[in-house]
Order: structure tokens, then sequence, then C-alpha cells
């Protein structure tokens, strides 16, 4: 006898348990113990624990009403409903269907709040497996709905139209039993083969055709042999993976197509498609599927932002760490790639791309190439380092400074408090400058300004190889696909506009999608962005105002400082150290805070703009992160570059800050050893402190809080799951994927370090080798034990960080050419040697660098105090080109001085020049896409061609052959009647018979 209820409802494909018509609570008795089966909601009923949970293999094709009942599959999370034993986390509980994607949401009870009831309390339907529990204890109506109830509803109602709409996309679904007051369940969703076909073909996604690898032959027997070698030689340095295919080999690919299907070698339907692919398939449905009871919002981006859904997101191919010898991508990643043990090998970039997609293979075959790029300029860097080493002894400017005979008495450093002193005792600063003060450096500068152009060349040639043998060819239409899909915020505020100027019809025809004429309406025009616009603005002003403030502030602290050490005599031989040391750990400290304040006020700022789609988000979010960490970054190394010590003034006549404080001075050897040590300092501070406490300590304090609440909520402890726990629950206690944009900015801020200063230090290469030694593993083992696994974007290349990298390397060109002219006393010496020097050397240089100043007229109450000077003193000297007091015009500007300015500025615009061109030149000599990658395009047009012909022949050839046996008898027989009995009034196939004639025409 048909139970009534279940009539018209058949039991779905690959059920491991039959309809259990008890399941359905009317008041009588619930299953009994151990008893599992599928449960149907009563008719008319709403709000029931769950969702959907699989389709028949007709619901790609077929449809469903939408008021019909859909079959609630529950189940208990550690109890599978197959009496088989489970063969991997990563199926249903059938041990069939993989997951391809999981949604998960945090449920809550009708009164189910703190001190509201006990777990178990409110359940309105058996769970399957329970006894003795009324099932009318938890109705409805025993608790009275509050406020928290009625948005819990209508979330849930919300989520069941959702879940629903999936099905209808032809997605199965599996979801446990909502068995506790409260707490997290997990949608599992798997694509069948009709619907991952189908979206392929729509996604145009290129697979593998039956035709082999074929090989790219190289041009000429001796770039044959050289790659031969280096293959050899590079053996030890590659990875043990089987992706890391060879260079020279490549897979004939073609879109996907339901009605080429001969064309692809599809051996097994539930691997043709890498998990990868299927998860970006889900992906894409789940963010065109609409749901209308939440403001017809889009797509699962949009569910998220509005809580109805927590998370959404792939599952890892298994648990890296797993003991035994089974091995998947994520723990051949972890053994080969991410840990710190196998740094010197070189990265599976093929892997990597599979498992991750390609935005993500894109940013580690960038960090790879950047890091191989540095090994030569670090070489070169240390040459010249010790260059100035070995050639210290042989500086005639500093042995001419340390020289006790020629007793330069210098004028006072400060007011009252400070004496007069001697040159010679300032010799160890002097020799220290010349280490990073020599010719050598100016060839550096050119050489850096060269590589940077080089580096972003091959960048873009190895973009273009991976780009072909990633097949991402063609992917403009992606790209414009993506830009369809409006963020949810961009939604919500044409929702808000459309409420204020009209009445709700409007808010609807949005959400249904409207007529073309409505699409220009429905959107946000510059009026409605405008006041985003203006806060913008004055809020990065005001960023930027706020750094420059405390970059003065740290200039008051070392102004203040100095003169407060100098009046005692203890620290007053050790003030320019103490000083120097302080400032730049309290700028390195002020700049990490920042960065991190400055990240988020980019993203709010952001925001406030309201982009519309995820594209131009992430855009302007980079431009306004790197402006203000640029600023943040460089504005004290800027300040001891090109200010400090320029606007001093002269003895008798100095610029003061406050009454008695006046602006700093450079040490006697120059500024450029100062602007050495604050680069190096905030270089490696920035880099250690951003791996080990950003990187490292945070992930892992965020993941221990995570663990320690997990264990703690009520409700959401269960022993038995707790031992053996199912891979989307590992997954779900990972951090979420939140992007490039951070891993991005720590190495564009490090090449601006690398190629912005590099006159100063010829070593920050070495230390940026070192440091993105350690990142590439670093991120390698984020990625692949920390986060959840993103989703697979395709993308051509790494975007606006491109642009970036280029307008650094141009920058970098003229930031050098300063420094070289103007930080240095590489000019200074070489108009001296050349214009001024009797002999051709650059003996007497010191001497003619420093001026005379007659002490007799220093202002009142500036003298020194308690002067212990061994010698009475007429004249004291100072570092500037300026007339004599015995001159017509004391202390003006001396001819030497304009002689050196016009030098410097001459050499600014020949080493502009000069190195713009040598870039222009090495972008012309090597070209944008390598020549055997563009003959290789070529020669695939005709491969495609002849294979396509080849498979339309023997796809045709079993048509063909009955035709012939067919024709070759007709002939035997003469067309007689007898050898083709046909009946009356009927033709042969493949034949056409006259009205008025008796024979057949073949």
């Amino acid at each position: 006898m048909a139970t009534p209820g279940l009539s018209g409802i058949s039991l779905l494909p690959g059920s491991p348990h039959p309809l259990c018509p008890r399941a359905v609570v009317r008041g009588g008795q619930g299953p009994k113990h151990g008893q599992q089966c599928l449960q149907v909601p009563r008719p008319g009923a709403r709000g029931l624990q769950g969702s959907f949970t699989r389709r028949s293999s007709q619901a790609s094709g077929g449809g469903r009403s939408p008021n019909s009942s859909v079959i609630n599959n529950y189940l208990e999370a550690c109890e599978p409903l197959s009496s088989e034993p489970r063969l991997s986390r990563l199926h249903f509980h059938d041990n069939q269907r993989k997951v391809d994607y999981v949604l998960v949401y945090h449920y809550r009870k009708r009164g189910a709040h703190p001190g509201h009831g006990s777990p178990g309390h409110s359940l309105a339907i058996v769970s399957n497996g329970e006894t003795g529990k009324d099932p009318d204890a938890g109705a409805p109506g025993d608790i009275e709905p509050g406020p928290l109830d009625a948005l819990e509803e209508e979330r849930k109602e919300q989520r069941e139209e959702f879940e629903h709409n999936l099905l209808e996309a032809g997605l199965e679904l599996e979801k446990d039993l909502e068995s506790k007051s409260q707490g997290s369940v997990f949608v599992r969703i798997h694509a069948p083969w009709q619907v991952l076909a189908r979206e392929a073909e729509f996604l145009k996604i290129k697979v593998p055709t039956k035709k082999k690898r074929y090989v790219i032959k190289s041009e000429g027997s001796i770039a044959k042999t050289f790659n031969e070698i280096l293959q050899k030689l590079s053996a030890p340095l590659k990875p043990r993976v089987p992706e890391h295919s060879n260079d020279r080999m490549k897979n004939l690919s073609y879109p996907f197509s339901r009605e080429k299907m001969y064309l692809y070698n599809i051996q097994d339907e539930d691997t043709f498609f890498d998990n990868a692919t299927r998860s970006r398939i889900v992906h894409e449905i789940l963010k065109r599927t609409t749901c209308s009871r939440a403001n017809n919002m889009m797509g699962i981006n949009s569910l998220i932002a509005n809580n109805i859904y927590e998370a959404a997101y792939p599952l890892h191919d298994g648990e890296y760490d797993s003991p035994g010898d089974d091995v998947n991508d994520r723990k051949l990643l972890y053994q080969e790639w991410a840990r710190y043990g196998v740094f010197y090998k070189f990265q599976p970039i093929d892997l990597i791309r599979k498992y991750f997609g390609e935005k993500i293979g894109l940013y580690f075959a960038w960090l790879g190439l950047y890091t191989s790029f540095l090994i030569p300029s670090s070489v070169i860097g240390v040459i010249v380092f010790l260059y100035g080493c070995a050639t210290i002894e042989e500086d005639i400017p500093s042995k001419e400074m340390c020289d006790q005979q020629n007793a330069f008495t210098m004028c006072p450093l400060c007011d009252k408090s400070c004496d007069y002193w001697n040159l010679s005792s300032a010799c160890g600063t002097a020799q220290a400058s010349h280490l990073f003060d020599n010719p050598a450096t100016v060839f550096f500068s050119i050489f850096m300004a060269l590589w940077a152009t080089m580096f972003l060349e091959n960048w873009k040639r190895l973009q273009m190889r991976l780009g072909y043998f990633w097949d991402l060819t063609g992917i403009e239409e992606e790209e414009e696909r993506a830009q369809e899909h409006p963020r949810p915020e961009y939604e919500t505020k044409v929702r808000e506009k459309m409420l204020r100027e009209s009445d709700k019809s409007l808010v609807q025809k949005l959400g249904t999608g409207g007529t073309e004429d409505a699409d220009d309406e429905d959107k946000l025009t510059w009026k409605d962005r405008l006041p985003g616009y203006l806060v913008n603005f004055a809020s990065i002003l005001f960023m930027i105002a706020l750094t420059f403030s405390i970059v003065f502030g740290v200039i008051v602290y070392r102004i203040t400082t100095a003169a407060a050490l100098s009046l005692n005599k203890a620290t007053r031989s050790n003030v320019r150290v103490t000083v120097t040391a302080t400032a730049v750990i309290i700028n390195l400290v002020v700049i990490l805070i920042l960065d991190e304040i400055y990240g988020a006020v980019a993203k709010w700022l952001t925001k406030i703009e309201v982009p519309k789609t995820e594209q131009t988000f992430e855009e302007r979010l980079v431009l306004k992160a790197f402006l203000l960490k640029f600023v943040n970054a460089y504005s004290p190394i800027f300040y001891v570059a090109f200010f400090k010590g320029r606007f001093v003034g002269r003895p008798g006549s100095y610029v003061y800050v406050f009454d008695g404080y006046r602006m700093e001075e450079c040490a006697p050897g120059g500024c450029l050893m100062e602007l050495c040590i604050q680069l190096s300092i905030i270089m490696l501070g920035k880099q250690l402190v951003q791996n080990n406490v950003f990187e490292i300590g945070v992930p892992k304090i965020k993941k221990l809080f995570r663990k320690l609440k997990g264990e703690t909520e009520p409700g959401e402890a269960d022993s038995a799951c707790s031992k053996h726990p199912e891979q989307w629950d590992l997954d779900y206690s990972l951090e979420p994927y939140t992007g490039l944009t951070p891993e991005y900015m720590e190495m564009i801020i490090q090449f601006g370090f690398v190629t912005l200063f590099v006159a100063s230090f010829p070593l920050a290469p070495v230390f940026a080798l070192l440091n993105n030694v350690i990142e590439v593993r670093l991120d390698a083992k984020k990625f692949v034990t920390e986060l959840r696994r993103p989703d697979a974007v395709r993308t051509k290349d790494i975007g606006i960080w491109f642009d970036i990298l280029s307008g650094i390397g141009k920058f970098s060109v003229i930031i050098n050419a300063f420094v070289i002219a103007v930080t240095s006393d590489f000019i200074p010496r070489l108009v001296y040697q050349y214009s001024y020097s009797h002999n051709g050397t650059l003996h007497g240089f010191v001497n003619h660098t420093l001026s005379f100043f007659n002490v007799s007229q220093l202002k009142e109450g500036t003298q020194p105090e308690n002067s212990q000077f061994d010698q009475e003193v007429q004249f004291c000297r100072f570092k500037d080109y300026r007339e004599p007091p015995w001159a017509p015009n004391p202390y003006e500007f001396s001819k030497q001085y304009w002689s050196v300015l016009s030098a410097r500025l001459a050499f600014v615009i020949i080493f502009q020049n000069l190195v713009m061109f040598l870039s222009v030149l090495v972008d012309w000599v090597i070209p944008d896409i390598p020549t055997d990658i563009s003959d290789q395009i070529k020669r695939e047009k005709s491969l495609f061609v002849d294979f396509f012909l080849k498979e339309e022949h023997e796809t045709l050839r079993p048509t063909e052959e009955p035709a012939r046996r067919s024709q070759g008898a007709s002939r035997r027989s003469g067309g007689s009647p007898a050898a083709s009995p046909v009946p009356s009034g009927q033709s042969q196939p493949g034949s056409s018979t006259s009205p008025g004639s008796q024979h057949t025409s073949v």
C-alpha cells in the first residue's frame, strides 16, 4: 500500500537505501535506531531542516517545478549511508561521486540562543538513527519566535531556493542533518558528466585531444646541443613530479565540444576533467545562479556577503602529511616544493598551475624568474663591494682626511655646547663611505638599470611561453565574461539607488535582468560615485601628509637628541652613531605599523568607490595600496638622499628649525654612508619582520584561535567526527584565501629597494636573493598547508603589476642618476681632477671642498662655551664651495660651486638618456615572443587541420562501409528485381525512382 505523500516521488538513481515511509513525521513514531533513509518534506511544509541532496540523471535535461517537493537526504556526518567502507574523504557517502565544491553555513534552530534550551531540544524532524525523542517536542509553537529566529528562517528559505536552483542547473548536492541546536552544515556539490560537458563547451575549456605530445624542434645543432647539456646539468635541480614536463613537448589541445567527442581521448568521465577544472566549472555555476528571495541576488559571493552562507571553497586533494604511499597532487607539492629542504630545486610550475590555476601559477613563475635574475646582480654587487674594500687604502681623499698632519679645524656642529674639532676624527666614516662611493657604483647603477629592462623583457617572453603551453590563447572572452558578474556591494548600492528613485518594481527588474533599455539605467553614474572619489582624494592626501609629518617628527627627534647628547661629555663622541641608529629603528617600526594601517585604509577607500567588478576593484586597490606604501617605505630614504644637509646654511647664518636647534648636516664623508645604513636596516628589518611575524606567526595564531573557538563552541564538537574528520572539515579550519595582492606588494616594494637606490647599497640584490629563496618556500607552504584551496582562475598575464614594475624600472634610472650626481662625491671629484688639480690626481681634493670662516663673525651666544681645543682658532672650515672671508664677496657661492652644479645636471641628463637608450635597445633586440614559440603556433595550425581531417575520416568510415557494400552488390546484380527485391511503391535508401521509369539510379 502506498504511503500518503510519497506518490509520484521516485527513488534517485544510485541511492544507497530505499525511501523509508516512516521518515515523514506526522506525529507518529520515528525510525528505529540504526535505520537510515531518505526523508521527504510533507506537502506545503516550509523551513525544513536542510535542503536538497542529489538530482536524477535527467536533471540536466528535464526540469522540475519550483514548487514541487525535493527529496532531502539527511546524513549523519560520521555514519556513512553506504555499507561499503569509505574509500576516500573526497566523495559523497556513496563512494562514487566526487565532492567538487563545498558550501558552508551556520544554523541556529528556533530558540537556540545563548541561555535558551539545549542541543537537540527543538528538532522538528527526527534525524536518521535517533530514538527516544518526541517528534513534536520541538514544534514551532512551543517557543515564541524572536527577531533572530525570523532572520534565521528567512536565511533558511533563501538557502533552500538557491540550492533548488543549483539542482535545476544539474548539480547534485549532499548535506548533513542539522541535528544540534546550532552548528555548521556542509553542503557538498557534485557536477555530473552532463553538466561538466555542457559548461566546458560554454566556457570553451581547452582539453587534450587524441593527438599525442609532439616535439618542439630546436633550430640548429648548436642550440640543440646546448639545450641537452643544460638539461643534464640541471637534472639534480628538477623536482620529481610527473607534471614537470619537458618544455620541448606540447599537447595538442582544442576547446571542448559535445559534437566533436571523437576528438578527445575520454577513457574515464570521472577523471577526464581534473579537480581544479571541475571546481572551476561549479564555481561558474555558483556565480551566475540567482536567488529571488534574497533580493534577486546573483551568485554565491552575494549570498556570502549577506551572511546567508559562511564560506564556499573547493576541496584540497587529501592531506599533505598523510602516512602511507598514497600520493596526491597536494602531497606531491608539499614534498617537492613547499619544504625548506628543497630550496635548491626548481619550482614545479606546471603542477602548481594544474592544482591552483593559472593566476597563482603565473605569480610563482614570476617570483622564480625574479629570484633567478637576482643571482647575476648579486654577484656583480658583491664584486663592486669587494672593489671598494680592495681600494680603500688607495683612496686619496680618505687618506687626506685621516692624515692628522693636515689638521683641518672644523666649525662646531651645534651652538654653544659643541666645540671645534679635527677632520681626522672622522677617518672611519670617510673610509666606510668609500666602500659604497667609488667609480664602480656608477657602473653598477648602469648595469642595474639594464638588468631591470632585461628582467621585464624575459618575463614577457616567459609569459608568452607559459601562455602557449598552458593554452591561454583566446582567453579574452573569459575575461569579458568575468566582467559580467558585478560585485555584491555594487548590486546593493544600485538597489538602494533604485529604491530612492523609483518604486520596488525596478528592484525586481534589476534582479531578473530586466531589458536592455533598463541596463543603462540600473547602474552607478559618476554623480553617485562623486562623494566616494572626494573622500578618496582627501584621505590619500591626508595619509601622505601624515607620512611626511612622521618623517619630519623623526628629523626633529634627531636634531634634539643630537643637541642633548652633545651636552654630556661621556656621550659626545658617539652622538652621530647613536642618533642615526635609533632614528632608523624608529623609522622601521613606523613603516611596519603604517604598512598594515595603509593596507586596511586602501581597502576601505576602494570599497567606498564601489567598483563594479572584482578586476576593477583589485586594480584600484593595488594602485592605492602601492601609492601609500611606496610613500611610507621610501620617504625617509628620499630625505636622507636628497634633502639632508642641503638646507643647513653656513656658519654665522645657519637655518634653524626651532630656537637653538639647527638643521642637521651630513657626515664629513657625505650622506651616502648614512643612506646606505638607512636603506639596509629598513630593507632587512622589513623583510625579516614581515616574513617571521606577519607571514608565519600571525597565521599560526589565527589557526590556534579558530581551533580553540571550535572546541569551546557548544554543539560543535563531536567525538566521533574529531577522530576521523572529513576533508571539508579540515579545509574549513584553514585560513581563507584572500588574493595575491600582499605577496605581489611585498615583492614590488623589494624590487624598488633593489633598483631605486642601488648606487648607495650594492649589496641590496644579495639580501633580496637570500630573502626570496626563503620567500618562495614560505609562500608555497602557506598555499599548500595553511590556506583553503583557491578557485582556479585563468589569466594570461600578471595584470597591473607589470605596469608598476615597468614604472619603477624607469623611475630608478632618474633616482640613481641623482644619487650619483647629488648625494655622492663622484661628480665633485671628477670636476676637481680634470679642472682644478695641478697633476691630474685627487691630491688636495679635501682642502678644495672646504671653505673658510672667520670665527669672530659667529653670532653672539653661538660660540663654543669652555672650548678645550688645543690651539687658538682664528678660522674654521666647513664643507661647501664658498668665497673666503678675505674675498670681495665673502661667503658667496664660488665659481667651483657653479662648475660642480652644472656638471651634476649634465651628468643627470647624459646618464638618463644613455641608460634609456640602452634600455630601448635591449627591448628592441629581445623579441617579446620567442622565435620557437611563434613558429610552433604556426605549425600547430597545420597539425590541427591534419588531425581534424584524419579524425573526421575515421568517424565517417563506419557509415561509409555499408553504403559501399550495397553499391557493390547492386552493380553485381545488374539492377535486376530479383537481386534487389523492393516492395511496391518504396525505394531503397540512397536511391531515387522516377514516376515514369522502372530502373534505379544509384
